[in-house]
């Protein structure tokens, strides 16, 4: 499946960015789909991911403040962010895979399919 991240850009600490990930080319509704995030220098992190009935995890540090959800019928997954943090500043990357399990939603090495990242820059 090929995919597309949006939606980032420039907001300050508090604010509030929904990034979305739209896919194409296949049964999109067979896909789980997850998040990550990678910093200048740093290795890339799991944020969020969704499997392919609904079920949702979190990084630790994102919960209460990101909210993962997916439209089947719109082959598309978003990322509504909340109360942004100077520290949640990266490249966000969207992710499927359809061998994706409970125990590795978490894992980059679940998934097949990458997107090109969007930029999140949040300003102190």
């Amino acid at each position: 499946v090929q995919l597309q991240a949006s939606g980032g850009g420039l907001v300050q600490a508090g604010g509030s960015l929904r990034l979305s990930c739209a896919a194409s080319g296949r049964t999109f509704s067979r896909y789980a789909v997850a998040w990550f995030r990678q910093a200048p220098g740093m290795e890339r992190t799991f944020v969020a991911g969704i499997n392919r009935s609904g079920g949702r995890i979190y990084q630790d540090s994102v919960k209460g403040r990101f909210t993962v959800s997916r439209d089947n019928a719109g082959s598309t997954v978003y990322l509504q962010m909340n109360s942004l943090r100077p520290e949640d500043t990266a490249v966000y990357y969207c992710a499927a895979g359809t061998s994706v399990i409970s125990s590795n939603l978490a894992s980059p090495i679940a998934y097949a399919d990458w997107g090109l990242g969007t930029q999140v820059t949040v300003s102190s």
